[in-house]
């Protein structure tokens, strides 16, 4: 029987997580709108409402035990609203490339200013050819991931991605929310996981570097690390939780 910590696997903003060998108790919940959860209507999914979610999550699998919280892309910012909002709740946090300003939302403000007549025009095209889309973040993207592309793209209705769009732009345009972050690096562990194609576009403030637990790249890797090399990745964030 595992010793560590339960660990809690939050998705980003299209897709699931392939959480992959972990060694402690896991969940890699649907978020709002996602999956098992993809007919929650629009206006009930936003940010906020994903941190009740996996609040309500774990208190039903883990009850009150304290956990790890792993977060990919918009994954990482719910994280860290999280661990900010419950943080009695959170041992550490690994970030893998989150949202801290609003130009880390490029794509998801994008689709958020979409009609939803666009939006599910957009999502077609990306269905109608996955490793197409894949391609876009993973240019040399093997034609053994388009399985996994077409059960990302799979995951959520195009109503869901409007309606995260919307609400990373709220939630990390305002001043407060860097300021929520900050705090969350003041109280808890935080390690920052990144892709080396990615990093550049990565606003990471430089306190948040300095304040961190740890930090890794994976060589060779873009923002979609967790399909481009899932063996690296796994490794890494096993590598934190250790």
């Amino acid at each position: 029987m595992s010793t560590r910590p339960p660990v809690v696997f939050i998705h980003g903003f299209i897709g699931t997580f392939e959480a992959g060998e972990v060694e402690a108790p896991y969940v890699a919940p649907d978020l709002l709108g996602y999956g098992e959860h993809r007919s929650t209507p629009f206006a009930q999914i936003s940010l906020p409402a994903q941190v009740e979610h996996i609040a309500t999550v774990l208190q039903s699998r883990f009850g009150t035990e304290s956990v790890d919280v792993v977060g990919h892309s918009v994954g990482g910012a719910i994280a860290m609203l999280f661990a900010h909002a419950y943080p009695e709740r959170v041992r550490r946090v690994v970030n893998v490339e989150g949202n801290f300003t609003l130009d880390d939302a490029f794509w998801s403000a994008s689709v958020g200013r979409m009609t939803p007549d666009e939006a599910e025009t957009m999502l077609a095209g990306f269905k109608a050819d996955p490793l197409q889309w894949l391609r876009g973040a993973v240019p040399d993207a093997a034609p053994t991931m388009g399985d996994v592309a077409r059960r990302w793209l799979d995951h959520q209705p195009a109503s869901t991605l409007r309606a995260m769009g919307q609400s990373v732009v709220a939630v990390t345009g305002r001043a407060a929310y860097l300021d929520a972050l900050r705090e969350v690096f003041q109280h808890h562990p935080v390690y920052l996981l990144s892709g080396e194609r990615s990093l550049p576009g990565w606003n990471v403030p430089d306190w948040a570097l300095s304040e961190s637990a740890g930090s890794a790249t994976l060589k060779g890797c873009g923002h979609l690390m967790p399909i481009e090399n899932p063996a690296a990745f796994s490794a890494a964030i096993r590598g934190f939780l250790a």
